[in-house]
């Protein structure tokens, strides 16, 4: 005996065709009431259990946006510069205070904590109000 030869010794079962008069009348194997016994669809639909899963708060975001700013402030500047020197993301980044983020030079504010003694010129940083008085109090300059 070949593989190929082999035969089942019965035959399959028919699916039971029910609720369609005859012997398998009222509930029709169903049992009574409830979900699985009414027509249409028999289960919840997966994709509205996906939906509920997804959070429904305010903000809700599947990504991080990325944050490519850092914060300076007047008591840094104070410690690593010397007087009548250029402040820029360049420079910051050369001097150690700052570092860049994923390949790019970070956008670089500059806040008015702690005393500026030095003339400090200032390019391509965002300055607070505070911090802009103390450098132009210093003798130093601003330029955006």
């Amino acid at each position: 005996m070949q593989i190929h030869e082999l035969k089942p010794k019965h035959k399959n079962k028919g699916k039971k065709r029910i609720g369609r008069g005859g012997k398998k009348g009222t509930y029709s194997g169903k049992g009574q009431k409830g979900q699985s016994s009414r027509a249409g669809r028999k289960m919840v639909p997966i994709i509205r259990e996906l939906i509920k899963k997804y959070p429904k708060l305010r903000g809700y975001r599947s990504f991080v946006l990325q944050d490519y700013k850092s914060v300076v402030n007047l008591e840094t500047l104070e410690k690593a510069s010397e007087d009548g020197d250029i402040i820029n993301p360049e420079n910051l980044i050369k001097k150690g205070i700052i570092h860049i983020i994923k390949g790019k030079k970070p956008e670089v504010k500059i806040l008015g904590n702690g005393k500026l003694t030095k003339k400090l010129t200032i390019e391509n940083c965002k300055i607070s109000k505070s911090a802009k008085e103390a450098v132009e109090k210093a003798g130093g300059t601003v330029k955006t």
